[in-house]
């Protein structure tokens, strides 16, 4: 069995500017990631998160931190390049993991609105 570093992309539109709001969305978006790639938080390399400007009440990091064994995760947020009519309130996450499992099985999660940035990806579970 052999192990590579492996990166699992994702991303949610966010409904309002508030903690309340990023923090249940960065629950949600990484609830989805782990629940669909079974991987452990000793597993991770490191996790980046990009925010787009409007968004500003809570680094989405701070929330990740306080998920159970995340603590020592390398975490870091960063803000989106802003480009004129882009998504909205969206926050992506690129989180890279130590796996024996291929390119082609990482299942990477597109919610809300974000579906729209790789609808190529955008896989409905039930």
């Amino acid at each position: 069995m052999e192990w590579k570093v492996r990166g699992i992309r994702g991303a949610i539109t966010v409904p309002e500017n508030t903690k309340d709001a990023i923090t249940k969305a960065v629950n949600e978006l990484i609830g989805e990631i782990e629940a669909h790639n079974k991987f452990q938080p000793e597993d991770i390399v490191s996790v980046f998160f990009t925010i787009t400007k409007d968004l500003d009440a809570i680094f989405p990091a701070a929330v990740a931190r306080k998920r159970p064994g995340w603590n020592y995760v390398p975490l870091i947020d960063l803000q989106q390049m802003h480009v004129s009519g882009s998504l909205k309130r969206c926050i992506r996450i690129l989180i890279q993991i130590n796996t024996s499992v291929p390119q082609s099985a990482i299942v990477h999660r597109y919610l809300g609105h974000a579906q729209a940035l790789r609808p190529d990806l955008n896989i409905q579970f039930s």
